[in-house]
């Protein structure tokens, strides 16, 4: 590890010591929520993965269904929270801390400072161990503050209760049911990029160019960081047997990372861009996405596309893809047989 890692990791364990305690107490009664009447909401996940922002649409969706008339504010990190939620109508205010606080000091005040200003009816923290998360929380102006846990005596009865699109959905729905508002059942929603009819569009042209129009698609992608990289030679026998199976019905093409680096050394017909939304409507346009762990296989999610998620460590039921067909596969107990057989089983339905 990195003298810059090791920096990082003593900052965030230090962080989480100092700020565990902020708001952790039991969700008490004090009458009941009027529906009509929250009209401004924070949402609060500083960070800045594409996969991170991704992750939160489906409590912005939420959020939006039981307050219809509010409006939303977005308190993250970087730049990418504009385009993921280009599409989303009440969205208001999106506040960025800057990537690099101690370099952009000025910057990250103000942004403190802003949310302290803003008059918010209802401020959530979706991610329970998010330091800043909680602070803003805590900093914030709001008559209903919910910091992203439970109160220690509560286990909610969900089986998918670990994925972290879905337990924050979960925490606020009980978090409301005690100030009156009755308890959805339905559903999470899925992780959405809401890409219009005419980014779709584009995104079939620029498929078209690169393979054929009249076979359907297989998208890979073969990149991601760190431990959840799979190495040359896994991918070269991965490759290898789905050309066998597939080259002759389908397109087989990779998505090239903003590394433009390829683990089966530009084998395929390859697509690549720097635009989130343009490569999400490339592979809205596929059959099935194939790729490990990573913000491009949430944005394929997003994308409304099946996704198959493949999985070396014990993160599957936090980070799956679900809906559409999607799913996680432990790639430490299946082997190449059994992706093939999961890949049939989608590409036939």
């Amino acid at each position: 590890m990195s003298n810059l890692k090791k920096v990082n990791v003593f900052r965030r364990n230090l962080m989480r010591n100092l700020t565990k305690g902020i708001g952790r107490s039991d969700v008490q009664k004090s009458g009941q929520i009027d529906k009509s009447e929250i009209k401004k909401v924070l949402i609060s996940r500083p960070n800045k993965r594409l996969g991170n922002l991704l992750l939160i649409t489906p409590l912005v969706q939420e959020v939006t269904q039981t307050f219809p008339n509010c409006k939303i504010d977005l308190f993250v990190k970087g730049g990418l929270a504009p385009i993921v939620f280009e599409n989303y109508g009440n969205i208001d205010k999106i506040i960025s801390l800057p990537k690099k606080p101690f370099k952009e000091l000025i910057q990250y005040l103000k942004v403190w400072t802003l949310i302290k200003k803003q008059n918010y009816d209802m401020v959530i923290n979706v991610d329970q161990n998010s330091s800043s998360g909680r602070l803003a929380v805590k900093f914030s102006n709001a008559k209903y503050k919910f910091f992203g846990d439970l109160p220690e005596n509560v286990h909610l009865p969900y089986e998918d209760y670990d994925h972290i699109a879905k337990y924050p959905v979960y925490n606020l729905r009980y978090a409301l049911s005690q100030f009156g508002v009755e308890e959805k059942k339905d559903p999470v929603a899925l992780i959405d990029l809401k890409l219009s009819s005419e980014e779709i569009a584009k995104g079939k042209t620029i498929l078209n160019n690169i393979v054929d129009g009249n076979k359907k698609s297989i998208a890979i992608f073969t990149f991601a960081t760190g431990e959840k990289c799979y190495c040359v030679e896994w991918w070269e026998e991965f490759y290898t047997a789905l050309k066998k199976e597939y080259e002759a019905d389908y397109n087989i093409f990779e998505i090239l990372p903003v590394e433009n680096v390829s683990q089966i050394n530009f084998q395929a017909p390859s697509f690549y861009s720097k635009d989130v939304r343009e490569i999400g409507s490339v592979m809205a346009n596929t059959a099935v996405f194939i790729g490990a762990d990573s913000g491009i296989m949430h944005l394929a999610s997003a994308s409304k596309v099946p996704t198959v998620g493949l999985f070396s460590g014990a993160n599957v039921k936090k980070y799956e893809p679900y809906g559409n067909g999607s799913l996680g596969v432990d790639t430490n107990t299946n082997s190449v047989p059994d992706f093939i057989r999961i890949i049939d089983s989608i590409l036939k339905k």
